[in-house]
């Protein structure tokens, strides 16, 4: 048993380096953040609404900026101190929550305010995501990146579990409460930021033109691998993510309250962490990219399960499943992305794979309100798990060295 001792021993690695651990905190409550504030313009959007598509828009309008501002966002992430580009993003996280709760506290009889202001945080997640991302490489040492992370995506999963369940909740005590305690946390994550030091960052430094804009497109292209893996989550979620519809399923088909959203938001987040605390207990050593492909199968599947029941019970147990599943992908695809890409391309390269992250949760969602609206939100929940599996199976045969890929810790070039 002397692996399973040395696992357990390292299973707080990360966090024996207090520059990670200030940053770790920062991105639980940016992310806590994010979710309270997504909660609640769910439930405010379709209670005004009663329109699928309104959800999906909400999506819609917080990708465009990240699409739209790519090739800017990881050029500063490797040209400018990521700390900083976090720390002025979460500034404007406050700024824009401030704006949500008096909007609200003011009565919203439009949506449109809204979609402005969440164009408004696409931007500064545009920004945040490849700088934080990138960001994680510089305050660990290469042997605890994998598990850092393992780490980053608990915060995560953390954030989207105590989150929805928190903006449930506040909803319930007045629809200007979440957005006040959103905009204390982003008040908090910002000085967390500000606690981390200066880390050593290989910066890049040639003229800005199109050669170094686009470098994190061309090193993608070239490299299989990164490309098989950030492509593989892409169109899976696209296809198969339900998240926009939860408010639907939540009001009209489960026929439960504000509370019933944030359990049904919190439910992947719940099987997330479990996954994501295993993982960082016990890494995957071997068949690292199988796992990555059964793992992506597993998650359509779960989602065939959500759309077709009409149990509350079966509904969160399907999602928490969902979670799991996605957090194996999760924990392999970053891992790879983080090990195969070089340090001065890390802002750009996380920037194009960010893109990809909204491609295909973003435009997922607005995918699923879409189809909601003209088809159902059970069918388009259940057709896009079933593409899911699909995609699975033709990405593991599309990129067989990806399929091949066995540690995590090394580039198996």
């Amino acid at each position: 048993m002397p692996q399973d001792n040395e696992a357990r021993a390292d299973r707080f690695a990360a966090f024996r380096h207090k520059s990670y651990t200030y940053y770790w905190l920062a991105r639980l409550l940016s992310a806590v953040s994010m979710q309270v504030i997504a909660v609640a313009v769910g439930w405010q959007i379709y209670d005004l609404t009663r329109n699928p598509l309104d959800l999906g828009l909400i999506g819609l309008t917080q990708f465009i900026p990240a699409l739209l501002l790519l090739l800017v966002t990881g050029a500063a992430a490797d040209r400018y101190s990521r700390r900083i580009i976090m720390a002025i993003c979460e500034i404007a996280g406050f700024v824009l929550g401030a704006l949500m709760f008096l909007l609200t506290l003011g009565g919203l009889t439009s949506p449109l305010p809204v979609f402005a202001i969440l164009v408004g945080l696409g931007v500064t997640r545009a920004f945040f995501a490849p700088a934080s991302t990138s960001l994680a490489p510089n305050l660990v040492p290469k042997e605890d990146l994998a598990n850092a992370i393992a780490w980053n995506s608990t915060s995560w999963q953390t954030a989207t579990i105590a989150g929805p369940v928190v903006g449930g909740l506040l909803y319930g005590l007045g629809a200007t409460v979440p957005y006040l305690v959103a905009t204390i946390l982003f008040a908090l994550a910002t000085a967390f930021i500000f606690f981390i030091p200066k880390p050593p960052q290989a910066r890049a430094t040639q003229m800005q033109d199109w050669e170094t804009l686009s470098a994190g497109f061309r090193y993608i292209w070239r490299e299989r691998v990164v490309l098989g893996a950030i492509s593989l989550d892409m169109f899976a979620v696209l296809l198969g993510g339900a998240v926009a519809l939860m408010p639907v399923f939540a009001r009209d088909i489960l026929e439960l309250g504000p509370w019933g959203l944030g359990l049904l938001r919190s439910a992947p987040g719940v099987g997330a962490i479990a996954m994501a605390v295993f993982l960082a207990t016990y890494p995957i050593n071997r068949h690292a990219g199988l796992a990555m492909f059964v793992a992506v199968a597993l998650f359509g599947l779960s989602m065939v399960v959500f759309g077709l029941s009409t149990t509350a019970w079966l509904s969160i147990g399907s999602l928490a499943f969902m979670g799991a599943a996605d957090m194996i992908s999760v924990y392999v695809r970053q891992t790879l992305i983080q090990l195969w890409t070089p340090d001065e391309l890390r802002g750009r390269v996380s920037a194009v794979n960010m893109v990809f992250l909204g491609a295909s949760n973003e435009l997922g969602e607005f995918r699923a309100g879409g189809m909601a609206a003209l088809i159902g939100a059970v069918p388009a929940v259940v057709i896009g798990g079933v593409a899911s599996m699909g995609v699975s199976a033709l990405w593991a045969a599309w990129f067989p060295q990806l399929r091949r890929i066995q540690h995590l810790n090394r580039v198996d070039r």
